[in-house]
């Protein structure tokens, strides 16, 4: 074997070490002192060896250059030394920032530049909000799969119940079994077991109540000792104001929030968005659609930058469980053919939601649909007419940039891979992904590919709404940059 192939090899098997090194260290922060660390948005708590890696060569995508995992796990071994409170903490930020002040003594700098929460043993945790899920749906799933994995109290949301109506045969099991295993998204990670005598789940410690009810109104979550919760009506059957209220009528629920486009004067919300704009008296929110919630983030960085004068969103959608798997009577148009066999055609309300969010766009933009035979992940191709030219590269850099460091860097990812296709977007938390290598100008003219997991990547946007409207997301560090 040559020098330079033991060398790399050498290489890897220190990294790894390293890695593997790091693994209780995280999960010690994460358990003992509610710290959630990451590296650019990528989550190093529950992950392999092999997964902190990726995320420490992902930080390329912003330096230029790997993230040194030399340099990261001395800061995470003096973070468990400083006994931290509740915080999120971006590694890969920290390190720069530490490099960037000079200092030689690292445990003298995060002393200072964390000095709110060194010293406080766990403490600063919002105090919990009781969750109920009212449907168990595709998104309800999803919702639990993320919020069961947030259960550290470094997250105030806290999953108590489910609610649904009571099918035929082993209910309980087969709704466990359904969290359990997904065909799109994999096995659940962990532990799954069921409480027939008390008609519950208990995923990864986290005890689900199981709840049994043909309307809103007929619950009493207070008899399951919750209280004072956020209803996550997964269904989309009550989606205007009397209709998302019969969840009020329910004791022991305070808000609502609807994973669908609400009607009428409810606040269709997107996070990273328009997300400042709920108050605590407001009682009735919606989370709005994925597709609203792929492009307006886009749609906004273009707003501000170039300013839109009008445009056409098309969606290439996946099927749905709204569509037939064969022919069969649909009271919708075109939605009663086989959704494995067809391209369906089919309106979106989407474009025109857009305006709910970013009210200057009201008018400007229109939107049409066509589903197609994929279980998951779809494109919103956004055909924009700018008040500016622009050039590929330029915006292509510019939207880049954005993905990385501007404040929607939640939202919007950015990728110019000339292999990447939609199973390559499952599970990404984005908003919104868009494909560099897709965009086309003309003048003012500018369209836009953007992937979206119309599933994960919304539930992800869900769940940023929830901890928004119950300011239980932990504070963040370093707080510039």
């Amino acid at each position: 074997m040559s020098a330079s192939i033991t060398e790399h090899l050498d290489s890897w098997n220190q990294r790894e070490a390293q890695a593997e090194a790091m693994i209780p260290l995280i999960g010690r922060l994460y358990r003992e002192n509610n710290v959630v660390t990451g590296i650019y948005g990528r989550q190093l708590v529950n992950q392999s060896a092999i997964d902190i890696l990726k995320a420490h060569r992902f930080a390329r995508q912003v330096d230029e250059q790997e993230l040194p995992i030399s340099e990261t796990l001395p800061l995470v071994q003096t973070l468990v030394r400083l006994d931290l409170g509740s915080a999120s903490v971006d590694l890969a930020r920290l390190n720069n920032a530490y490099k960037a002040s000079g200092s030689a003594d690292l445990e003298a700098f995060l002393r200072e530049e964390l000095a709110d929460v060194v010293g406080k043993k766990g403490q600063g945790s919002p105090e919990p909000t009781d969750v109920v899920l009212y449907g168990f749906g595709r998104i309800g799933r999803l919702l639990a799969r993320i919020m069961v994995g947030h259960a550290s109290s470094a997250s105030g949301l806290r999953l108590r119940a489910v609610v649904v109506r009571k099918g035929k045969g082993d209910d309980l099991a087969k709704r466990a079994s359904l969290l359990r295993r997904d065909s799109v998204h994999g096995p659940f990670a962990g532990s799954i077991r069921v409480d027939e005598e008390n008609s519950a789940i208990i995923a990864n410690g986290t005890y689900i109540q199981v709840i049994y009810a043909q309307q809103p109104e007929d619950v009493d979550y207070t008899a399951y000792g919750i209280s004072n919760a956020v209803v996550v009506d997964n269904t989309g059957l009550w989606r205007d104001e009397e209709g998302m209220s019969k969840h009020l009528q329910s004791k022991g629920a305070a808000r609502v929030l609807l994973t669908a486009p609400g009607k009428g004067a409810i606040k269709n919300i997107v996070y990273g968005v328009n997300h400042t704009d709920i108050t605590d008296d407001d009682k009735l929110l919606c989370a709005a659609s994925c597709t609203t919630n792929a492009i307006t983030p886009v749609v906004k960085l273009m707003h501000d930058e170039y300013g839109i004068d009008h445009g056409h969103v098309e969606t290439v959608h996946s099927y749905t469980n709204d569509q037939n798997l064969i022919d069969n009577f649909h009271k919708g148009e075109r939605r009663g053919r086989s959704a494995a066999l067809n391209m369906v055609l089919t309106e979106t309300g989407a474009a025109k939601a857009v305006a709910k969010a970013l009210p200057d766009l009201a008018g400007k933009l229109s939107g049409n649909a066509i589903r197609v035979p994929t279980p998951d992940v779809s494109m919103a191709v956004l055909n924009l007419e700018l008040d500016r030219e622009v050039e590929k590269d330029s915006l292509n850099r510019f939207l880049r940039r954005e993905s990385l460091e501007g404040p929607l860097h939640s939202q919007v990812d950015y990728i110019d891979s000339a292999e990447v296709v939609s199973t390559d977007f499952v599970g990404s938390r984005a908003a919104g992904v868009v494909d560099g290598l897709a965009t086309i100008t003309n003048g003012k003219q500018a369209i836009l590919y953007v992937w979206y997991d119309n599933e994960f990547g919304y539930s992800a946007q869900v769940v940023r709404v929830l901890e928004h409207m119950t300011a239980s997301a932990p504070a963040k560090y370093p707080s510039a940059g």
